[in-house]
């Protein structure tokens, strides 16, 4: 994308999402760099230091941020979460990298638990861009004395041609590498009034952990990792063994390492890692064992399964402000034990520990919104262990919210998976759920593309998506028992649009983008929605009367999962302040 440096002083923050959005991986050359991925993945890393050379970043300068570095397959991020909020509490000024975004894509890249404002990211995404876009790229061709060609060799030249570093890679960096520059550069170079930068840095890791472009962070102060499962295979490995190394991959030389319970074969990995790069490891206690006066800790984020996050976090944290703080006495040092493994010992949480918990928000995640009749449960899960997790606490809080209500209760299934995940296998675990319905759309928020830029997605086709969704239709049809009626099928289409609604099967219905799948099942009965987003698009008589049971219902249950890339999309209308 060629755009001089006088004009892009004048592009605003739409103009740099949209540019943003050009170093998305295009589907057509995806399946090569997944394979690149895991065929040279070292190659990543280095790519990565050459970006950040060309920007003016080095590591020497990544080595002051004080990071806490966290990995893991699930939780990684409410982890962050939980910990970021704590050490806020404790009045330092902390910054937070995470992925991926719900609604803006600012979110990412967090000053004090707020995303930074549109004029902040508007300055340092085109300081960057034009860092990168000033450099430009020469090739070396390496010959043998037949003149084949042995190696092509990429090098990175300022414009006074001063060589910077061979970058293995591209022109400009893909997008997630992007931003992971970019947050690099706020958390080191923003400064308000007359505040420092940063006092801290909590960064989640992107995917796996050894070649993941967070991992050029060479001295964090504690690492973290999160429950691991099955995930991204195709870069990861297929087996959990596999994934564990990856994830063991952010373990620095006399750095601790806290890892929440694992099942013995992750853990044995994760041990021998430990013991290979010399760094101390140690296993978080359950929540229920730390010592709290005003009896059982209590979380902001809703869950069985956030307590071992929880437990992470106040692990991590504690770490933290042993080494800014030598001399607390209160948060004294965990007992060593003499085994490869050590187990961290519970302790008495600090006042400011114990209301940063409680305090904690992660939108998305766990999260209930009610809207009148209408009770949205939304859930990032996308693996079959995170889904597992959200069937539990879903089944759990609509038992205790239904019991209440006079009148029949509808349960509807709002569903979308991304990329390789077997999403037979969530569907599955979701079956016991008892819908009423279930209904399937792509993470696209709505048909009229205009002002979407945050969350437009090159990596895969609208087609494919469409595809995609019919697929989990019949899934779910299998598992269900539910028949196709004859001559059930229909079709809407809006001219020059994508069709409103495709496919209506008995008790399952696929819509062409997210607005219209949460105008279906609202009904109308959705005061913020109704506000918001008017008027509702039309469909056609036969499914109008198909909803007459959302529309007569006392109470509406809405659970939407599978991905967060869906959530996000939902709370873009269901909660219009992420948008603001």
């Amino acid at each position: 994308m060629e755009i001089s440096v006088a004009l892009r002083r004048t592009k605003g923050f739409y103009e740099a999402v949209c540019a943003l959005n050009t170093l998305q991986t295009n589907v057509s050359v995806l399946d090569q760099v997944r394979r690149e991925r895991r065929e040279l993945p070292e190659l990543q890393l280095q790519a990565m230091w050459g970006f950040l050379h060309r920007t003016g970043l080095t590591v020497d300068k990544l080595d002051h941020l004080n990071i806490i570095h966290v990995t893991g397959t699930k939780g990684k991020g409410s982890t962050c979460a939980f910990t970021e909020r704590i050490l806020r509490d404790y009045g330092f000024r902390t910054g937070f990298y995470s992925s991926p975004h719900l609604v803006q894509v600012r979110e990412r890249i967090r000053i004090n638990g707020q995303p930074i404002s549109k004029e902040l990211f508007t300055k340092y995404f085109w300081e960057v861009f034009a860092q990168l876009d000033a450099t430009k790229l020469v090739q070396h061709f390496w010959y043998n004395t037949s003149g084949t060609t042995l190696l092509v060799q990429h090098f990175w030249y300022n414009t006074s041609g001063t060589t910077l570093l061979d970058s293995h890679g591209v022109s400009m960096p893909a997008y997630f590498r992007f931003l992971t520059i970019l947050a690099f550069h706020v958390f080191i170079h923003e400064r308000y009034l007359f505040i420092q930068q940063v006092d801290l840095a909590v960064i989640e890791v992107g995917i796996g952990g050894a070649y993941d472009c967070t991992n050029v962070i060479r001295k964090p102060w504690v690492c973290g990792i999160s429950s691991l499962g099955i995930d991204h295979t195709s870069i990861l490995g297929n087996t959990i063994e596999e994934i564990a190394w990856q994830k063991a991959g952010i373990f620095k030389p006399g750095v601790p390492v806290f890892t929440v319970k694992q099942p013995d074969r992750p853990m044995t990995v994760l041990q021998d890692r430990a013991k290979e790069i010399g760094c101390p490891l140690w296993v978080c206690p359950d929540l229920e064992q730390y010592e709290s006066g005003a009896g059982p800790l209590s979380l902001g984020l809703a869950g069985q399964q956030q307590r071992c996050n929880a437990s992470l976090a106040l692990q991590l944290t504690k770490t933290w402000l042993q080494r800014y703080r030598q001399s607390d006495d209160q948060l004294a040092a965990p007992v060593v034990e003499n085994r490869l493994v050590s187990q961290a010992t519970a302790f008495k949480p600090s006042p400011i520990m114990v209301k940063g918990l409680e305090a904690t928000e992660w939108p998305g995640r766990t999260q209930t919104l009610r809207h009148g009749p209408v009770t949205y449960y939304l859930d990032g899960a996308h693996t079959t262990g995170s889904m597992q997790a959200c069937v539990h606490w879903f089944s759990q809080e609509i038992q205790q919210e239904e019991s209440s209500k006079k009148g029949p209760v509808i349960r509807v299934l709002l569903f979308n998976t991304t990329g390789e995940r077997d999403s037979a296998a969530m569907l599955k675990l979701l079956e016991p759920c008892q819908f009423d319905f279930a209904v399937f759309c792509p993470n696209i928020t709505e048909t009229i593309t205009e002002n979407n830029a945050d969350q437009q997605n090159f990596n895969v086709s609208v087609e494919n998506m469409l595809t995609h969704c019919l697929d989990n239709q019949i899934s779910w049809q299998s598992l269900s028992g539910t028949e196709t009626k004859q001559g059930s099928e229909s079709e809407l289409l809006i001219k020059d649009r994508l069709p409103l609604l495709a496919n209506i099967r008995t008790h399952t219905l696929v819509f062409p983008c997210i607005l219209s799948a949460l105008q279906w099942i609202s009904q109308g009965r959705d005061a913020v929605l109704a506000t918001a987003w008017s008027p509702y698009l039309p469909v056609q008589p036969s499914v109008k009367a198909k909803a007459e049971p959302l529309r007569e219902a006392a109470q509406v249950s809405v659970l939407v999962t599978g991905s967060l890339h869906l959530v996000g999309g939902a709370l873009k209308y269901l909660d219009p302040s992420l948008a603001s």
